[in-house]
């Protein structure tokens, strides 16, 4: 057997996410339907974690298994790329891994982007690819929260209710925040992330941004492990997977 990675960008707009489920499309079924058509045999990909429904990639990592040797791996990932064109999935690269490589947990570190877009027009080229938002925010504000939440150990307050994590504890290792014009860029880096706390940690930073907290009050939710708490959550389309680290 063959291990193989893939690299993969795609926009989640109209998917259910990266894992396949009953309600609609998504990635991983559109990924392993033209894996069959060009390799007329049933192949399961793994990728490094769940994007949720509208959630978008810039290189998510995915691998799978198989006895079918690539040995042109130009025209193999031109011949995939074909099957996909229909579908707003790309693959970007594939490499030969070691047998005992995971997508998901060889992983050391993942990154998400979160693009937020303020001004008072509606967006059109950004349109479901960022948060729209049409108050300024204080970037300053927004900084310090940031700060805050690379303290914060139990992310309980960030975390759905869904989220079947068996603990709540984590280590944000970076919080970066990029202003550019209107645009705004928050980058967060993990080894892995609870179910919604990105765009949880989002909504509290917008909160905040925006004055309907103060910086004593975005510390004492941070840190209250209550979720009820929280700020309603950053909607999805903001959000890019935007690299896995092994």
């Amino acid at each position: 057997m063959y291990t193989y990675q893939i690299l993969i960008e795609y926009v989640g707009t109209n998917f259910v996410g990266w894992q396949i489920q009953k309600n609609g499309h998504s990635v991983q079924e559109i990924l392993q339907k033209s894996l069959k058509r060009l390799m007329k045999k049933n192949t399961i990909v793994f990728g490094s974690g769940r994007t949720d429904s509208g959630v978008h990639a810039i290189e998510q990592s995915a691998h799978f298994k198989t006895d079918f040797k690539i040995k042109d791996k130009i025209t193999f990932m031109k011949s995939l790329n074909f099957f996909l064109l229909n579908h707003n999935v790309s693959v970007l690269n594939i490499k030969k891994k070691s047998d005992n490589f995971h997508s998901r947990h060889s992983a050391k570190k993942r990154f998400y982007k979160y693009l937020i877009i303020c001004r008072s027009s509606p967006l059109t080229l950004d349109k479901r690819r960022a948060w729209h938002i049409k108050k300024k925010l204080d970037i300053s504000l927004i900084k310090k929260g940031a700060r805050i939440l690379k303290k914060t150990k139990d992310f309980s307050t960030f975390r759905a209710a869904s989220c079947g994590a068996k603990t709540p504890i984590k280590s944000l290792d970076q919080v970066s925040i990029k202003k550019t014009g209107n645009k705004i860029e928050i980058i967060f880096a993990s080894r892995s992330f609870l179910q919604q706390q990105v765009r949880s940690m989002v909504g509290c930073l917008k909160y905040l941004g925006e004055g309907k907290w103060t910086i004593k009050k975005f510390r004492e939710v941070a840190f209250s492990k209550e979720r009820k708490y929280c700020a309603p959550p950053a909607p999805a389309y903001g959000l890019y997977l935007q690299r896995v680290k092994y």
